[in-house]
């Protein structure tokens, strides 16, 4: 299949579409990764379809993630073969349907114990093997001097050699503009900053979603016979608005990472660090020029828009990298950092999240609301098919084809950048910032420098005059 077009989305064409009395087949809440995945989804179904967002496309978890596209090495420590396979092949679909935005990446575990390599050698070999024909390339013992040649910067003392495997990395934000230009392109009218404020229901089932522009205050009455949350970590609060009768779906974790120099581990390859104090593995991945180190798994009762690495993350970060790393970083090497929420499955009488299942389920109450909790990025085409499948089963949608996003090209980003400062570059181009608010609906300075770059995830004493059409 041929890639989608982007074409231009001005906000009054949008808020104007948001106007009309029509009725709406699906009307979708939340514009992170299963909210846009499902967009695509009914659009590329031939269904009319409307998304709305209170803040930022992937504003919220969507942008914060460790940017890999990946089965899960640790769910198969765990025994969980079914998560994996089904992220393994979800990984194969994304590099094809995205090859700008997703690609390959050596993985090189450093090993120092005694029979650690043989053991890390059998399980990862069972990872590369559960991939299959879509292997993206082989997994292999490593000598002392090739660890060292492909992780230059691991701590030597004691390094008997390494295990290495391949994955994928992404750019998060880019993926969730270039699936909100691709569900608009195929139809779809997706708008950010509208807040849904109100779910009216009539005769046991949701009627109309009523939601706010947050820029003017203009309100939006959309008709619909099926609403389906993606809120993510909010997914509960939607709910609340229904006045569903069973208790919470989701439980919340916080995920940090840290962004350090490049000089801390120079290369081409990611090192996984493969046991942590807290049974976790830690990923040092090396991300536009700098280094990504992340993730933690802290367990959280609220769940604030915003939220940002406690000084304990940052100190175990530091620490853990610092353990596998020659030169030991501290708080002054921390360009960056950025904390994203998780909307786990509630269910597990486990205590810690990191323990948890990333699956996905999907749940139909007050009639036809669709809500769907848990997942993770490299599932997100998976979960949106398997939402729009449940609420067709539930004849909540008109008769429409089987999903056909396996093959639907996501429309590429304008540009693909090597560092911040091919970012910096673009922030400063007239041109780009056109892009930026007349095709990928930027709306702030935020949007300009969080999301269409990632200048606030890579530095933040980086600086830019630049400011999108309409930003406030």
């Amino acid at each position: 299949m041929q890639p989608v077009v982007a074409r231009p989305l001005p906000r009054s064409v949008l808020t104007g579409q948001l106007r009309e009395p029509a009725l709406w087949d699906a009307v979708i809440i939340g514009g992170g990764a299963t909210g846009l995945g499902i967009a695509v989804d009914v659009a590329a179904r031939g269904l009319r379809v409307a998304l709305v967002e209170r803040g930022d496309f992937g504003s919220g978890t969507s942008s914060r993630s460790t940017k890999l596209i990946h089965g899960g090495v640790r769910y198969l420590a765990q025994g969980n073969i079914a998560l994996v396979r089904e992220a393994l092949t979800e990984r194969a679909v994304l590099a094809r349907i995205a090859p700008a935005l997703v690609r390959p990446l050596e993985f090189v575990v450093p090993c120092y114990g005694r029979g650690e390599r043989a053991i890390l050698r059998t399980g990862l070999g069972v990872y590369d093997l559960l991939a299959g024909s879509a292997s993206l390339g082989p997994t292999r013992w490593m000598t002392r001097r090739e660890t060292l040649a492909r992780i230059p910067g691991v701590r030597e003392q004691g390094l008997r050699g390494g295990v290495s495997y391949w994955d994928a990395q992404f750019d998060d934000a880019a993926m969730a503009i270039s699936l909100m230009q691709t569900a608009c392109a195929l139809g779809a009218t997706a708008v950010n900053y509208v807040a849904c404020e109100e779910l009216v229901s009539r005769d046991g089932r949701i009627a109309e979603v009523l939601a706010r522009d947050v820029e003017t205050g203009e309100r939006f009455a959309l008709k619909t016979g099926c609403v389906f949350n993606a809120a993510g970590v909010w997914v509960d609060a939607i709910r609340a608005l229904a006045c569903t009768a069973d208790g919470p779906l989701a439980t919340v974790s916080q995920g940090s990472h840290l962004v350090l120099d490049r000089r801390f581990m120079t290369g081409d390859a990611a090192m996984l660090i493969p046991r942590t104090c807290d049974g976790r593995v830690l990923f040092v991945v090396p991300w536009y020029g700098a280094l990504l180190v992340g993730t933690t798994d802290v367990p959280r009762a609220d769940a604030p828009f915003d939220p940002r690495p406690a000084a304990v993350e940052v100190e175990f970060l530091l620490r853990s990298a610092g353990a596998y790393l020659a030169a030991r970083p501290d708080e002054g090497d921390v360009r960056a950092s950025f904390s994203g929420l998780r909307p786990l499955l509630r269910g597990s009488t486990l205590r810690r999240t990191a323990r948890i299942s990333r699956g996905h389920a999907v749940f139909i109450e007050a009639g036809n609301l669709v809500s769907v909790v848990g997942g993770k990025w490299t599932t997100y085409r998976r979960m949106a098919q398997d939402a729009v499948d449940a609420a067709r089963r539930a004849r909540l949608l008109p008769a429409s084809p089987e999903s056909p996003t396996r093959e639907v090209l996501l429309v590429p980003p304008p540009f693909v950048p090597a560092s911040a400062d091919d970012f910096r570059e673009r922030v400063a181009d007239a041109a780009f910032i056109g892009w930026a608010s007349n095709f990928a609906q930027a709306r702030t300075l935020d949007d300009i420098r969080a999301r269409r770059t990632r200048l606030d995830f890579l530095d933040t004493s980086s600086t830019t005059p630049a400011t999108p059409s309409g930003a406030r």
